[in-house]
């Protein structure tokens, strides 16, 4: 079995500069980089010695965006996490839940700052932009499952 804790940590790093907490970078290069198929909160701020909470936090967020999912663990007490099929096209897509409560936040926003405000001019290119993704994207997304079917 190959060390690559010097890659998971390049991986996080690099996560962390595309705009992640540093902990949610590393515990999400520690999903990528996992030899088990699935793995538990407590384990996780073992390997990468981070808090509990830190540890929470990351997976909650991962969680919210659609990276990783809770998995069964029969005979475990523990709650199992791993990354999840198709993550990244879930990332780009209606299901992640952050991206859809931006879109909603920024509708919201128009409505309360009155339409036709400064802020509202700026929060309708928000919505206005993730309604253009929520659109485009399922077809991009298909295309892409379509093709890596074909490999």
């Amino acid at each position: 079995m190959a060390d690559t804790t010097e890659a998971a940590e390049r991986m996080a790093l690099t996560l962390a500069q595309g705009g992640l907490q540093k902990a949610t970078a590393r515990v999400m290069a520690a999903f990528l980089f996992s030899d088990a198929d699935s793995v538990t909160a407590p384990k996780l701020g073992e390997q990468l010695g981070i808090s509990s909470g830190s540890v929470s936090g990351a997976i909650k967020m991962l969680s919210t965006v659609g990276l990783i999912e809770r998995v069964p663990a029969p005979g475990s007490r523990r709650e199992h996490y791993r990354l999840r099929e198709g993550a990244w096209a879930t990332l780009m897509s209606s299901q992640n839940g952050l991206v859809q409560a931006m879109f909603e936040a920024a509708d919201q926003g128009i409505q309360a700052a009155g339409e036709d405000s400064p802020a509202a001019r700026r929060l309708a290119e928000m919505r206005d932009f993730y309604g253009f993704m929520f659109r485009e994207l399922p077809a991009l997304i298909d295309r892409w499952q379509a093709e890596r079917n074909s490999t």
